[in-house]
């Protein structure tokens, strides 16, 4: 008996056309079943929102619609993508989501506003594994050829093993040539953040208005963390959940005397 492939969605919040999840997809292809549902425009910096004020538009890609790989653009955000895929789309659960590759990084407090990796913890909630991969290169030329390796091997090993409830995975890889990789390194996202600065402009008709910038400030010095392992050369691995909850501060929380 042939062993069933296993279905895979496959997302991103680039956009369909990006190349990113172009190399992602035909990674894909030589582990299993595609479905493709990804935005039809960029879709950076969405985080978890999803569209709850207008429609959403699924369309069939034509060119890709043969039985092992079948692709179609959202109107959308990312979590709109993995949700309408599950619920309209796909004719099972996929066996695996994954998300990218970004072009650009998702390591630390970026994987909060990122919105590959609301993709994958929305395939999470909905009890899916789920990996988004980012390549730390936000050029629309970026070089994907050295990712292949990881994103297979990582995607293969989900597979295998499968992930506890509520855990997606979050994975970087460096900017480098294959031969310059050291390895994959698991560890912990580290405790960084982003100060903005915001560069005000005053437009033709007099109205104020505002360009976001900002520096990335690493102050976590943990050989541990997803930014040590990506400046020391490695591919990030962080298993990351989304229950939100501050479980070590519940006790002290109830010590406290509310009013009634």
């Amino acid at each position: 008996m042939t062993q069933q492939k296993p279905l895979i969605l496959v997302t991103n919040d680039d956009g369909i056309t990006a190349p990113g999840i172009r190399k992602l997809i035909s990674i894909m292809q030589e582990i299993g079943d595609v479905v493709v549902v990804a935005p039809d425009r960029p879709q950076s910096g969405m985080g978890h929102a999803i569209t709850v004020n207008d429609t959403i538009y699924c369309d069939p890609v034509k060119e890709f619609q043969d039985e092992n790989h079948k692709e179609y653009t959202c109107s959308g955000t990312p979590a709109d993508c993995v949700k309408i895929a599950v619920q309209e789309i796909m004719h099972r659960k996929p066996d695996i989501c994954v998300s990218g590759i970004n072009h650009g990084s998702n390591s630390s407090i970026n994987v909060i506003y990122s919105g590959t990796m609301s993709a994958a913890v929305e395939a999470g909630v909905e009890g899916i594994p789920a990996i988004g991969f980012s390549l730390l290169d936000y050029s629309i030329d970026a070089d994907f050829s050295h990712c292949d390796t990881f994103v297979k091997s990582i995607t293969q090993e989900v597979l295998k093993n499968g992930l506890p409830k509520g855990v997606v995975l979050n994975v970087n890889i460096p900017k480098l040539k294959a031969g310059e990789i050291a390895g994959i390194k698991v560890g912990r996202q580290a405790k960084a953040q982003w100060v903005e600065d915001f560069d005000k402009r005053t437009n033709p008709m007099g109205r104020d208005y505002y360009w976001l910038s900002g520096e990335f400030v690493n102050e976590d010095k943990g050989e541990d963390t997803d930014e040590w392992a990506l400046a020391n050369g490695y591919v990030s691995v962080v298993p990351v959940q989304f229950d939100l909850t501050a479980h070590q501060f519940i006790n002290t929380l109830n010590s406290w005397s509310f009013n009634s």
